[in-house]
């Protein structure tokens, strides 16, 4: 079992930056993979970064990149997700999610391929 502790959602206006962070606790190894998901009212749940922790590998959406990074930090365990020139249309929950099993590049972007969840952090940001 993983559990999953999220952090760092709020309000921010358009055009500035956001810290979420999560932690994983529990049954994790080499084949640990974390992502970040968002799910806006009204929308489908959508891949947002991927992080495999054997070889520090990054996985964007094409929306967020250039803007938002992946990255572990402090222990092991922990990423945090920098999101910077945020948008109003990246209002949404944002979910932290693992996987303990080695999955292919490709799976990384998708939610069926995570079996932990955290509950949520909300972020809102106003135009």
């Amino acid at each position: 079992q993983v559990q999953l502790e999220e952090s760092g959602g709020g309000l921010v206006e358009a055009g500035g930056p956001l810290r979420l962070s999560c932690a994983a606790s529990g049954q994790t190894d080499k084949d640990f993979s974390m992502g970040w998901f968002r799910q806006a009212p009204g929308k489908e749940r959508e891949f947002v970064a991927g992080f495999r922790w054997s070889d520090l590998t990054t996985y964007m959406a094409d929306s967020v990149k250039g803007r938002f990074t992946i990255s572990r930090y402090n222990a092991k365990n922990k990423v945090r997700l920098q999101m910077n020139s945020l948008k109003p249309e990246d209002t949404g929950v944002y979910f932290c999610a693992a996987t303990v099993r080695r999955i292919l590049s490709y799976r990384h972007y998708y939610a069926d391929a995570y079996a932990y969840w955290g509950q949520g952090t909300l972020v809102t940001v106003s135009s």
